[in-house]
């Protein structure tokens, strides 16, 4: 540990006199510096998996850990004014509109409840799929799949073969659904914070979700009939159809106060701001985030704890991404000044990866190579990377290179469903899913699901969409 924290103080000293917001230049920083932020990444990944029991009780401090490895040389070079300008920066700017947003929606759709029961028919369930597909980019992938996922269990609960029902559920309502707004997944409300409008996504990636969603859902379909025919006498149902309600309602009213305090901040612009720390603070943003703020108190407030119970609502989940998320900003900022120093930079190679002969984006480069890392690391970050990587202008991304913008926004929604540790919403639907008592397949034996229905699925949407 010593001799990597030496390394990085060597490296920082050969630098520009600050890091990320206080102007370093990133093509003078040697490749080390990106260490802690793949070894964050990497913990995330592997951590759940090699060690569960050791990543459940310590992942704060092992993400404290990586954290620090770019915070000591900071302070030790600098001084604490440097460190503290930078943190603040960050965590003004990006890290916080990002936890107060994920805090608000997890609190508000963890307040709706689907109560009663219907039979898990091949339409009915299709049906379901189709609503959370629908539910996932208006209250985020996370929030759809906690409203949805019990009642789909529930109507399953007496069929031989279900395990498929909740690999498609993965597939759709966890992952892909959520792409068409800046609530819809966290990659993209990344995008928003950083200049991507609220609606761009929508009108952009509209096509290839709808046509993404319409074979999946076929499908599922033919699957779920096929299965459904086999099994022919069902068990006894324990959960018997009853009367299908929704309680908890004012926690959509709450939820549409958070769309529109997101809509407000980038449509409304007074002029306004207020300087801390050297980082200039927007009133639209700090109205956002007072929003945000009161949206989670007030659901807290309004919601009966026996609709939280039935949905078993637990600040486990927000609590470990909030922690998972401050050392991922952290540990990302020597990478985005590399990024930004484009071939002259450590990561040239990864430039060349994803230009032509001519130095012009290669979309599809783009697309399959921020897919495959999102299916193993974190998709958000893996989209801020990427996003640098294409010049990080919100402004000339959502213009002249709309498809290169397109081709990373896809990868990273998408290509999280190929793994059950590509987004967070994934491994939560499959803890939930076992203890109902569904044989779910293992890590491995999903990726096979994955990569005999998505890879096909996205290299259709490659020729269709984005060449």
């Amino acid at each position: 540990m010593k001799k990597i924290v030496s390394a990085l103080v060597l490296g920082l000293a050969l630098t520009s006199p600050a890091l990320a917001a206080t102007g370093v230049d990133g093509a003078t920083m040697p490749i080390f510096w990106a260490i802690p932020f793949a070894g964050m990444l990497l913990s995330i990944a592997l951590g759940p998996l090699l060690f569960a029991d050791i990543w459940h009780h310590h992942y704060g401090k092992i993400s404290a850990a990586w954290a620090a490895l770019i915070i000591v040389p900071i302070a030790m070079i600098y001084g604490l004014d440097a460190t503290l300008h930078v943190l603040f920066h960050t965590a003004a700017l990006e890290y916080i509109p990002f936890i107060l947003m994920l805090t608000a929606l997890f609190t508000a759709a963890g307040g709706l409840v689907v109560r009663g029961n219907l039979h898990g028919s091949p339409v009915l369930n299709t049906s379901l799929l189709a609503i959370g597909t629908i539910l996932a980019s208006i209250i985020g992938t996370t929030g759809a799949a906690m409203v949805l996922i019990r009642p789909l269990l529930r109507a399953n609960d007496n069929r031989r073969h279900n395990a498929h029902v909740v690999v498609f559920f993965i597939f759709l309502v966890a992952n892909i659904g959520g792409s068409l707004t800046p609530i819809g997944d966290p990659p993209l409300f990344l995008g928003f914070l950083r200049g991507v409008t609220f609606s761009w996504t929508l009108f952009h990636l509209w096509p290839e979700t709808l046509f993404a969603a319409i074979v999946l859902l076929t499908l599922f379909f033919l699957i779920d009939a096929w299965l459904y025919k086999r099994e022919g006498c069902v068990a006894p149902d324990p959960t018997p159809d009853s009367r299908v309600f929704v309680t908890g309602l004012v926690n959509l009213a709450l939820i549409a106060v958070a769309i529109g305090a997101i809509v407000m901040s980038g449509a409304w612009q007074p002029g306004v701001s207020f300087e801390v720390f050297g980082t200039k603070l927007e009133l639209q943003n700090l109205l956002r985030e007072a929003v945000m703020i009161g949206v989670t108190f007030a659901s807290l407030a309004l919601t009966k704890n026996v609709d939280r119970a039935l949905n078993g609502f637990e600040w486990g989940p927000i609590v470990e991404v909030a922690k998972l998320f401050a050392a991922i900003f952290v540990t990302i900022l020597p990478v985005m000044a590399m990024l930004n120093a484009g071939k002259a930079g450590a990561f040239a190679p990864l430039v060349a990866l994803v230009t032509d002969a001519n130095g012009a984006p290669d979309n599809v480069a783009y697309f399959w190579l921020t897919g495959f890392l999102s299916s193993f690391l974190d998709n958000a970050p893996t989209y801020l990377v990427f996003f640098e990587l294409a010049g990080g202008d919100a402004a000339h991304l959502m213009t002249d290179m709309a498809k290169t913008l397109a081709a990373v926004s896809l990868g990273a929604v998408y290509m999280g469903a190929n793994t059950y540790i590509g987004n967070a919403p994934n491994f939560m639907v499959y803890a939930i899913a076992k203890g109902a008592g569904v044989n779910m397949p293992s890590f491995f034996g999903y990726m096979v699901w994955s990569g005999a229905i998505l890879i096909p699925l996205f290299l259709a949407v490659t020729v269709l969409f984005i060449r």
